[in-house]
């Protein structure tokens, strides 16, 4: 195995960061420095370490975590505002790292895992992982929205398309925007929202690929299935059961 992609299966970066700590010279293997990637390692005998402490390949773990607003999806901020860590009650679960972000002010379902490879795979835009949100909107908006969606809006990094789209009137007035995205641009949705001069009242991810945050609570964190954890190792199983690539119009 290729010690990369071991530092990544053991959870200690994903393996473009793995590569990183090792040109770093960071890592030893069987008590000698490395400084290049590529390096063959037996996972059931070779002595690797990363600043000196030991390494070892771990079981595989997918945990599905319900962000709430006003947190980080960081290790850390100079400014001390709160991170997605800090809702994790222990030393194993504040190992993982997240997988994607979420920004401070949107909430909803945050994935964190220790299997980098599948982490890297799952973002990838060729991947085209589906991940779907619920928009509540300040005030009402006409129904061709969502036909500006589906056609593609353009922003500053290109053209951003949805590959499903539908809204949705509440009771007391308030309107609710479902999109489904697929590339995981930075702030896409914000973005979007203010290109189609669109304000928006909260903004939560409810899917992620085969992931539902379901009735998940606020704060809370639950480990994810064998099936879910099985389907986001498997690229063709990855999409959502529910809206990928239907483009719905309702009110």
């Amino acid at each position: 195995m290729r010690l990369q992609k071991f530092l990544a299966r053991a959870g200690v970066a994903s393996r473009r960061a793995s590569e990183e700590l090792i040109a770093e010279g960071r890592v030893r293997v069987d008590g000698v420095r490395v400084e290049a990637p590529g390096m063959q390692v037996d996972p059931e005998a070779s002595v690797v370490e990363v600043d000196g402490q030991r390494v070892r390949l771990r079981e595989t773990r997918w945990v599905a975590l319900h962000k709430p607003p006003g947190y980080l999806c960081s290790r850390g901020d100079p400014r001390n505002r709160p991170t997605v860590y800090q809702l994790l009650p222990d030393d194993e679960l504040r190992g993982l790292f997240h997988v994607g972000r979420l920004d401070y002010m949107s909430e909803g379902l945050l994935l964190l895992t220790n299997d980098g490879d599948a982490a890297h795979a799952l973002l990838h835009p060729s991947a085209e992982t589906p991940r779907r949100y619920e928009v509540t909107l300040k005030a009402p908006v006409e129904p061709a929205i969502v036909d500006r969606l589906l056609h593609g809006v353009d922003l500053e990094d290109g053209v951003a398309r949805a590959t499903a789209a539908s809204l949705r009137a509440e009771r007391g007035g308030e309107q609710v925007l479902r999109i489904t995205l697929t590339e995981g641009r930075n702030r896409e949705i914000r973005r979007l929202m203010e290109t189609l001069g669109v304000t928006i009242h909260s903004l939560k991810r409810v899917a992620m690929g085969p992931v539902e945050l379901g009735a998940l609570p606020r704060g809370e964190w639950r480990d994810l299935t064998d099936s879910e954890s099985q389907a986001l190792s498997m690229p063709d199983q990855r999409g959502t059961n529910t809206e990928r690539n239907q483009n719905t119009h309702s009110n």
